[in-house]
């Protein structure tokens, strides 16, 4: 899988520090006296904030320090590219013509998701499209195992370190499975790439079994998408063009102006796809 792509700015703005604020002031990253002493300390402070003894089991038993993780966090290049150059690779015909097909195929679901949520389809599947090409490119890796690793690497910690929790609250809540958590390397999860704060506070349960669940079902990762949209402040019916509220609300989703105008540029593709062909 292509490095995961919404996070791949995100990431580059955490802060360095030596110790975690907020609620995880007690952890104190690369801790000297090593990583499963740090862990212990998670886990006193995961039970602290009210996470239950058996998540936090499931989520933390087995977890090791995986140093190829930082290896890619320091190697970030991807958005070193212009928007023709980036557009031209993430948007090829096939993409295109794979996302026209989805549309169609998902009008009903779309239409009833963009009645709640204000969020039309063109927008929804071009991210689908971008973020793991319509869930074909999730990744594999164990996302609590990269989160960790990330949290305890003083480079990110304050951005990692409540992921890390939220992770252990995503088991408790019964969406996933630790085992179900795999993803990219910073921790993205599902179809929409969601890191696990936003997934959450951010999924949705839209088709009605009980869990949020952004690996396998459409109707959760597309609702969920949207939701995130609507919660940055995304305009019912309003255009999506550049310098537009709306394509503000896309930097939300991703702080590259290449990805962000990317995803219009996407969506663009699709709509008017979609008007050719409903006037033949």
């Amino acid at each position: 899988m292509r490095m995961p792509v919404r996070m791949m700015l995100a990431v580059v703005a955490g802060v360095m520090g030596a110790v975690v604020a907020g609620p995880a002031s007690a952890l104190t990253c690369q801790d000297p006296a090593g990583f499963d002493k740090w862990l212990g300390d998670v886990r006193r402070e995961a039970a602290a904030q009210g996470i239950s003894a058996r998540a936090v089991n499931a989520g933390l038993d087995g977890v090791t320090y995986d140093p190829s993780i930082i290896k890619r966090d320091r190697g970030q290049r991807f958005f070193k590219q212009s928007f023709e150059q980036f557009s031209a690779k993430m948007v090829p015909l096939y993409r295109v013509q794979k996302g026209s097909s989805l549309l169609r195929q998902y009008a009903g679901l779309l239409s009833r998701i963009e009645q709640e949520f204000g969020v039309p389809g063109p927008i929804l599947v071009a991210i689908w499209g971008l973020e793991s090409d319509f869930g074909a490119a999730r990744g594999k890796l164990h996302t609590i195992r990269s989160i960790a690793t990330l949290a305890y690497d003083c480079r990110r910690t304050e951005l990692f370190t409540p992921q890390l929790f939220d992770a252990l609250r995503i088991i408790q809540r019964g969406d996933l499975s630790p085992d179900e958590m795999r993803g990219a390397w910073a921790g993205e999860l599902g179809q929409a790439q969601f890191m696990a704060s936003n997934y959450y506070r951010l999924a949705v349960d839209f088709d009605g079994d009980g869990r949020r669940d952004l690996i396998r079902s459409v109707p959760d990762v597309l609702a969920s998408t949207a939701n995130y949209l609507k919660s940055h402040g995304w305009q019912r019916g309003g255009s999506w063009e550049p310098s537009t509220p709306n394509a503000e609300v896309l930097r939300a989703w991703n702080k590259s102006p290449v990805y962000a105008r990317t995803i219009g540029y996407f969506a663009t593709k699709l709509e008017n796809g979609a008007s050719a062909r409903a006037t033949r």
